[in-house]
Protein backbone atom coordinates (compact mmCIF):
# COMPACT_ATOMS: atom_id res chain seq x y z
CA UNK A 1 0.00 0.00 0.00
CA UNK A 2 3.10 2.44 0.70
CA UNK A 3 3.46 2.34 -3.50
CA UNK A 4 0.10 3.39 -3.66
CA UNK A 5 0.01 6.14 -1.33
CA UNK A 6 2.77 7.74 -2.85
CA UNK A 7 1.33 7.78 -6.56
CA UNK A 8 -1.80 8.74 -4.98
CA UNK A 9 0.01 11.76 -3.55
CA UNK A 10 1.45 13.02 -6.42
CA UNK A 11 -1.61 12.61 -9.01
CA UNK A 12 -4.08 13.75 -6.31
CA UNK A 13 -1.81 16.48 -5.38
CA UNK A 14 -0.87 17.54 -8.43
CA UNK A 15 -1.71 21.28 -9.56
CA UNK A 16 -1.21 23.53 -13.32
CA UNK A 17 1.41 25.49 -12.21
CA UNK A 18 1.45 29.55 -13.69
CA UNK A 19 3.94 31.08 -11.50
CA UNK A 20 7.28 30.01 -11.92
CA UNK A 21 10.49 30.76 -10.41
CA UNK A 22 13.31 32.26 -12.15
CA UNK A 23 15.50 29.80 -11.52
CA UNK A 24 16.46 27.10 -14.51
CA UNK A 25 15.75 23.64 -14.65
CA UNK A 26 18.68 21.18 -15.42
CA UNK A 27 19.21 19.36 -18.51
CA UNK A 28 19.84 16.32 -16.72
CA UNK A 29 16.46 16.40 -15.03
CA UNK A 30 14.06 17.39 -17.60
CA UNK A 31 15.58 13.93 -19.44
CA UNK A 32 14.87 11.82 -16.40
CA UNK A 33 11.32 12.90 -16.32
CA UNK A 34 11.03 12.38 -19.84
CA UNK A 35 12.03 9.05 -19.72
CA UNK A 36 10.15 8.12 -17.15
CA UNK A 37 6.95 9.57 -18.70
CA UNK A 38 7.58 7.55 -22.02
CA UNK A 39 6.62 4.40 -19.90
CA UNK A 40 3.50 5.65 -21.08
CA UNK A 41 1.31 3.10 -22.76
CA UNK A 42 0.88 3.22 -26.43
CA UNK A 43 -1.09 1.44 -29.32
CA UNK A 44 0.77 -1.13 -30.18
CA UNK A 45 3.77 0.20 -28.90
CA UNK A 46 4.11 2.55 -31.51
CA UNK A 47 5.54 5.73 -28.97
CA UNK A 48 5.26 8.17 -31.73
CA UNK A 49 5.33 10.84 -29.58
CA UNK A 50 8.49 13.52 -29.60
CA UNK A 51 10.21 16.57 -27.49
CA UNK A 52 11.51 19.32 -28.18
CA UNK A 53 12.82 20.89 -24.79
CA UNK A 54 13.13 24.81 -25.35
CA UNK A 55 14.58 27.13 -22.67
CA UNK A 56 16.39 30.73 -22.87
CA UNK A 57 16.95 32.46 -26.39
CA UNK A 58 14.70 30.03 -28.40
CA UNK A 59 11.73 30.22 -25.90
CA UNK A 60 11.68 33.89 -25.30
CA UNK A 61 11.82 34.16 -29.42
CA UNK A 62 8.55 31.56 -29.60
CA UNK A 63 7.24 34.02 -27.00
CA UNK A 64 7.42 36.93 -29.01
CA UNK A 65 6.58 36.08 -31.88
CA UNK A 66 3.46 33.79 -30.44
CA UNK A 67 2.12 36.98 -28.38
CA UNK A 68 2.60 39.68 -31.29
CA UNK A 69 0.86 37.34 -33.64
CA UNK A 70 -1.90 37.21 -31.28
CA UNK A 71 -2.09 41.26 -30.89
CA UNK A 72 -1.60 41.89 -34.69
CA UNK A 73 -5.10 39.48 -34.95
CA UNK A 74 -3.37 36.61 -36.78
CA UNK A 75 -5.82 33.80 -36.62
CA UNK A 76 -4.89 30.51 -34.68
CA UNK A 77 -2.51 28.06 -36.43
CA UNK A 78 -2.69 24.93 -34.03
CA UNK A 79 -2.22 22.04 -35.37
CA UNK A 80 -4.59 20.05 -34.26
CA UNK A 81 -8.67 19.70 -34.52
CA UNK A 82 -10.89 21.71 -32.16
CA UNK A 83 -14.43 22.33 -31.52
CA UNK A 84 -15.90 25.54 -33.41
CA UNK A 85 -18.29 25.48 -30.26
CA UNK A 86 -17.66 24.43 -26.97
CA UNK A 87 -20.91 21.98 -25.24
CA UNK A 88 -22.57 24.36 -22.61
CA UNK A 89 -21.04 21.66 -20.12
CA UNK A 90 -18.23 21.61 -20.78
CA UNK A 91 -18.10 25.08 -20.79
CA UNK A 92 -19.23 25.96 -17.49
CA UNK A 93 -16.37 24.14 -16.08
CA UNK A 94 -13.59 26.69 -18.55
CA UNK A 95 -15.91 29.52 -16.36
CA UNK A 96 -15.57 27.67 -12.96
CA UNK A 97 -11.82 27.49 -13.02
CA UNK A 98 -11.40 30.68 -14.71
CA UNK A 99 -13.61 32.33 -11.90
CA UNK A 100 -11.28 30.13 -9.48
CA UNK A 101 -7.78 31.71 -10.73
CA UNK A 102 -9.23 35.29 -11.40
CA UNK A 103 -10.35 35.33 -7.96
CA UNK A 104 -6.99 33.95 -6.54
CA UNK A 105 -5.19 36.93 -8.83
CA UNK A 106 -7.75 39.54 -7.42
CA UNK A 107 -8.58 39.82 -11.01
CA UNK A 108 -12.50 41.86 -11.28
CA UNK A 109 -15.17 41.08 -13.49
CA UNK A 110 -14.95 44.33 -15.10
CA UNK A 111 -10.81 44.21 -14.97
CA UNK A 112 -10.07 44.20 -18.60
CA UNK A 113 -6.37 45.12 -18.27
CA UNK A 114 -5.87 42.59 -15.72
CA UNK A 115 -7.89 39.99 -17.62
CA UNK A 116 -6.08 40.73 -20.90
CA UNK A 117 -2.47 40.19 -19.00
CA UNK A 118 -4.08 36.75 -17.96
CA UNK A 119 -4.34 35.53 -21.71
CA UNK A 120 -1.03 37.42 -22.63
CA UNK A 121 0.46 35.33 -19.73
CA UNK A 122 -0.80 32.02 -21.30
CA UNK A 123 0.53 33.23 -24.81
CA UNK A 124 3.70 33.41 -22.94
CA UNK A 125 3.48 30.23 -21.53
CA UNK A 126 3.27 31.66 -18.26
CA UNK A 127 7.03 32.72 -17.90
CA UNK A 128 8.19 29.40 -17.81
CA UNK A 129 12.10 28.73 -17.80
CA UNK A 130 11.34 25.50 -20.25
CA UNK A 131 9.17 24.80 -22.46
CA UNK A 132 8.44 21.05 -23.53
CA UNK A 133 6.72 21.55 -27.04
CA UNK A 134 5.08 17.52 -27.77
CA UNK A 135 4.56 16.65 -31.39
CA UNK A 136 3.98 13.38 -32.88
CA UNK A 137 5.25 11.34 -36.61
CA UNK A 138 3.07 13.06 -39.53
CA UNK A 139 3.02 9.80 -40.78
CA UNK A 140 -0.38 9.11 -38.55
CA UNK A 141 -1.45 12.89 -38.84
CA UNK A 142 -5.32 12.45 -39.17
CA UNK A 143 -5.71 8.95 -36.63
CA UNK A 144 -7.21 9.11 -32.98
CA UNK A 145 -4.45 7.21 -31.86
CA UNK A 146 -1.43 9.35 -32.04
CA UNK A 147 -2.91 12.46 -30.11
CA UNK A 148 -4.46 9.54 -27.59
CA UNK A 149 -0.85 8.56 -27.06
CA UNK A 150 0.40 12.03 -26.43
CA UNK A 151 -2.15 12.49 -24.13
CA UNK A 152 -0.98 9.89 -22.16
CA UNK A 153 2.75 10.61 -22.51
CA UNK A 154 1.95 14.56 -21.58
CA UNK A 155 0.09 13.22 -18.55
CA UNK A 156 2.76 10.71 -16.95
CA UNK A 157 5.20 13.64 -18.05
CA UNK A 158 3.65 16.46 -15.62
CA UNK A 159 3.35 14.18 -12.84
CA UNK A 160 6.68 12.49 -13.01
CA UNK A 161 7.72 16.42 -12.65
CA UNK A 162 5.51 16.98 -9.82
CA UNK A 163 7.07 13.68 -8.07
CA UNK A 164 10.34 15.79 -8.10
CA UNK A 165 9.30 18.89 -7.28
CA UNK A 166 8.38 20.84 -10.65
CA UNK A 167 5.42 22.23 -11.63
CA UNK A 168 3.93 22.45 -14.88
CA UNK A 169 0.95 22.93 -16.93
CA UNK A 170 -0.38 21.96 -20.02
CA UNK A 171 -0.80 24.50 -22.50
CA UNK A 172 -2.05 24.97 -26.02
CA UNK A 173 -2.06 28.89 -25.77
CA UNK A 174 1.92 28.65 -26.14
CA UNK A 175 1.34 27.05 -29.58
CA UNK A 176 -1.30 29.02 -30.91
CA UNK A 177 0.96 30.35 -33.42
CA UNK A 178 2.63 26.81 -34.43
CA UNK A 179 4.59 28.22 -37.35
CA UNK A 180 6.80 30.45 -34.64
CA UNK A 181 7.41 27.77 -32.84
CA UNK A 182 8.05 25.30 -35.41
CA UNK A 183 10.93 27.80 -36.19
CA UNK A 184 12.58 28.57 -33.15
CA UNK A 185 12.10 25.49 -31.66
CA UNK A 186 13.62 23.37 -34.48
CA UNK A 187 10.91 21.00 -35.14
CA UNK A 188 11.08 19.06 -38.48
CA UNK A 189 8.26 18.64 -41.17
CA UNK A 190 7.58 15.18 -40.48
CA UNK A 191 6.46 15.55 -36.73
CA UNK A 192 3.09 17.38 -35.72
CA UNK A 193 2.99 19.67 -33.02
CA UNK A 194 0.35 18.55 -30.92
CA UNK A 195 0.83 20.50 -27.30
CA UNK A 196 3.96 22.50 -25.07
CA UNK A 197 3.93 22.28 -21.15
CA UNK A 198 5.15 25.09 -19.51
CA UNK A 199 7.43 23.78 -16.81
CA UNK A 200 9.51 24.96 -13.79
CA UNK A 201 10.11 25.39 -10.38
CA UNK A 202 6.55 26.44 -8.40
CA UNK A 203 6.78 30.27 -7.07
CA UNK A 204 4.72 29.46 -4.17
CA UNK A 205 3.61 32.96 -3.70
CA UNK A 206 1.92 32.82 -6.54
CA UNK A 207 -1.81 33.20 -5.73
CA UNK A 208 -3.17 31.00 -8.72
CA UNK A 209 -0.71 27.87 -7.89
CA UNK A 210 -2.61 27.35 -4.95
CA UNK A 211 -5.89 26.19 -7.18
CA UNK A 212 -7.00 22.96 -7.19
CA UNK A 213 -9.42 22.56 -10.17
CA UNK A 214 -12.90 20.75 -9.29
CA UNK A 215 -13.38 17.45 -10.74
CA UNK A 216 -16.82 15.58 -11.35
CA UNK A 217 -17.64 12.66 -9.27
CA UNK A 218 -17.07 9.26 -10.09
CA UNK A 219 -21.41 8.75 -10.02
CA UNK A 220 -21.31 11.47 -12.98
CA UNK A 221 -18.29 10.21 -14.62
CA UNK A 222 -18.42 6.08 -14.67
CA UNK A 223 -21.07 3.43 -15.03
CA UNK A 224 -20.48 0.04 -13.53
CA UNK A 225 -21.65 -2.80 -15.43
CA UNK A 226 -22.67 -6.43 -14.54
CA UNK A 227 -21.39 -5.76 -10.83
CA UNK A 228 -23.42 -7.18 -7.69
CA UNK A 229 -24.15 -4.60 -5.19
Amino acid sequence: MKAAAAYDAVVVGRRSIRGFLDKPVPKALIAEIIEVAMRAPSSYNNQCWNFSVVTGAPLDAIRRGNTEGILAGKPDSREFRSFNVVPDEHRGRQIEVAKQLFGAMGIDRDDKAGRQDWVLRGFRQFDAPVSIVVTYDRVLLGSDIAPFDCGAVTNALVNAAWSRGLGCVINSQGIMQSPVVREHAKIPDDQVIMICVAMGWPDDAFPANAVMSNRKSVADAARFVGFDD
